[in-house]
């Protein structure tokens, strides 16, 4: 595995020249006549596909999320690359990658000192140079061949392409607990008002076009788990559109997500979100 912040991607083919979609000419305009946030020297070579892994205290769990995600896009035709973002870890998460050994893909490692699963994705998502990009949750719940199905919906001009536990056609191959299906089902509910028409906006397997997706984050603040709703609720608002694809997904445990501690945070951040719209 090779980690580090800038060295040169390997190319396995093209995935972008087919590419039929693309932002509608106000949003590229908009994006046209702004200064990007992150200099050039600072974001990461350009690939075809690039893979965000938050990671906070993920020292137990990301070596083999990681080792399944390099192994896949290995196999793929096209180029990519894996992110891991460390966000401010006290545990070992940076030593665990380094005895994996040489991985089939260029992988990174990037910290993010600002706390919060929002912060590391907004980190990793601003530092891409890739033409698409998007995130996966660092205990592998939503196997990563799901990429099967996000792929080609990108390459078709979609905006966003997420994974969903909800959908036509998705199953639970190891259920939540009560309580947490419970505070699901109220965030949904909620969540509905800012974004209608998406079925379940908390799974964390979430791929994006790039460039739309680099202009995005520069305006999202939410930093809690509420942060997936805010930046899709600004792909549809610029125009865009999002679709769910149907996965098999298992709850995995150790997840930092804290019903009593982060609840409340998330649903403030939902009213913040539904009364920007």
């Amino acid at each position: 595995m090779y980690l580090t912040d800038s060295s040169t991607a390997r190319h396995h083919g093209s995935l972008s020249d087919d590419t039929r979609g693309g932002a509608t000419p106000r949003a590229a305009a908009t994006r046209a006549h702004r200064v990007p946030d992150v200099p050039a020297p600072l974001r990461r070579p350009p690939v075809d596909l690039e893979v965000i892994i938050p990671a906070y205290n993920e020292a137990r769990r990301l070596p083999l999320t990681l080792g399944a995600t390099a192994d896949y896009l290995a196999r793929q035709p096209w180029s990519s690359a894996v992110v891991v973002v460390d966000n401010d870890s006290v545990d070992s998460t940076a030593e665990a990658l380094e005895h994996l050994g040489e991985a089939p893909v260029e992988t990174y490692l990037i910290g993010c000192s600002e706390r919060g699963k929002g912060a590391a994705v907004r980190r990793g998502i601003a530092t891409s140079s890739a033409r698409f990009v998007g995130f996966v949750d660092a205990d592998n719940a939503t196997p990563i061949e799901a990429l099967d199905q996000v792929v080609p919906l990108l390459r078709q001009g979609y905006g966003a392409v997420i994974a969903s536990r909800r959908c036509a056609g998705a199953r639970y191959q190891v259920e939540q607990s009560v309580l947490r299906r419970g505070g699901g089902w109220l965030f949904r509910a909620c969540a509905h008002l800012a974004v209608p028409g998406i079925a379940d906006t908390q799974c964390g397997f979430k791929f994006f076009d790039g460039p739309l997706v680099r202009d995005l984050v520069r305006d999202c603040r939410i930093n809690g788990f509420a942060f997936d709703v805010e930046l899709l609720s600004r792909v549809v608002r610029e125009g865009r559109q999002a679709v769910e694809v149907p996965v098999a997904w298992s709850d995995v445990p150790g997840s930092t997500f804290s019903p009593r501690r982060d609840g409340m945070r998330s649903m403030a951040d939902l009213l913040r979100i539904s009364l920007s719209r």
